[in-house]
């Protein structure tokens, strides 16, 4: 819970919303829901089918768009709390929630259960929490926080200001950048799925390769992020991975891509900067996909994307192609009906 009590004009200011009209100095204690907020907290309207939650919202403040809030001063709705105006409520209500619950400061507790190997060098203010295990020759930069049961394997080097929830996994040799979050059940530098039939039986091929994760990269609960066979699997800085994702050996994900839960990515795939991948999207393996593409949801890729743009179905093609094609298939029945 938030112990934080602060005047609104205080948050209108961190959010950059100063040419709000009638701001006071009234106290407010964090941000909910137009539907839960109370008369102590703010909300934000950011997805238009909630507008008519303004009317009964309880809250003492709304973030909203400035087509709102013209709307609310010309009186084309009624709300009886102050509607401030922002560029961008969504991100307004991102601001002012990491005001409220900001990430937790490391302080060098060490927990008398943890392993951690004489060899490994730990900054000062590192905090190890229990049954935490730290492999030897590993390096933690300051501020990092390891959290319970966390495994952390051999010559790995984690860079200042990592947060890894409870048992997540980083495996030999891998290095992550600054301020990478791994939640819980994670594990990075897993063995990639690699083999060769020899007549009678698969026969595993050594993943010799590691993984590399950058600066401000964030990977969710239970995702799994393979070792390179050979290359490395490197994952740029800014990318966010949702929870379940598999990515497979020596995939490259560009800078600021985000992958959305149970997307999959085969061995040897690059995807490019800026790209988004939508729920349970599957990607060949080998491919290439160009910056800024966006794949729709249950989408499988089996032939490069050089070009940017939208992409939806299986085979993934241009989203238009995809939903004049998603119509002719209802369509069937009619036409069916008509044939006969």
């Amino acid at each position: 819970m938030t112990l934080k009590t602060v005047p609104l004009s205080q948050l209108t200011a961190l959010i950059g919303c100063t040419n709000a009209a009638s701001v006071d100095h009234t106290m407010v204690d964090g941000i909910a829901t137009l539907a839960t907020a109370s008369n102590k907290q703010v909300s934000f309207l950011a997805n238009k089918r909630y507008k008519k939650e303004l009317s009964t919202t309880k809250a003492v403040a709304v973030l909203v768009d400035a087509a709102t809030h013209a709307a609310w001063e010309n009186k084309s709705f009624s709300c009886s709390a102050l509607l401030i105006p922002c560029r961008d409520p969504y991100l307004a209500f991102a601001m002012v929630q990491r005001f409220f619950h900001p990430e937790p400061v490391s302080s060098g507790l060490r927990h008398a259960s943890a392993i951690i190997h004489p060899d490994a060098v730990l900054a000062d203010d590192v905090d190890v929490d229990a049954l935490a295990v730290i492999g030897q020759g590993t390096y933690i930069a300051r501020a990092c926080i390891i959290g319970a049961g966390v495994i952390i394997g051999d010559h790995c080097s984690l860079g200042e200001g990592c947060l890894l929830h409870a048992r997540s996994v980083v495996g030999d040799g891998c290095t992550l950048g600054k301020r990478v979050i791994l939640q819980s059940g994670a594990v990075i530098g897993s063995d990639g799925f690699g083999y060769a039939w020899d007549g009678k039986s698969h026969i595993k091929i050594p993943q010799t390769g590691s993984v590399v994760l950058h600066d401000d990269v964030e990977i969710g609960a239970n995702t799994c992020i393979d070792r390179g066979a050979l290359a490395n699997t490197i994952v740029y800085h800014q990318v966010k991975i949702d929870n379940l994702v598999q990515l497979g050996h020596s995939v490259e994900i560009g800078a600021s891509t985000v992958i959305v839960s149970q997307a999959g990515v085969a061995g040897s795939s690059h995807i490019g900067k800026g790209c988004q991948l939508g729920g349970q999207v599957g990607i060949a393996g080998h491919l290439r996909i160009a910056d800024g593409c966006k794949i729709a949801g249950q989408s499988g890729v089996i032939n490069n994307l050089d070009a940017t743009g939208v992409y939806g179905g299986s085979p993934a093609m241009p989203h238009r192609m995809w939903l004049k094609g998603v119509a002719l298939v209802n369509r069937l029945p009619e036409l069916f009906k008509k044939a006969g």
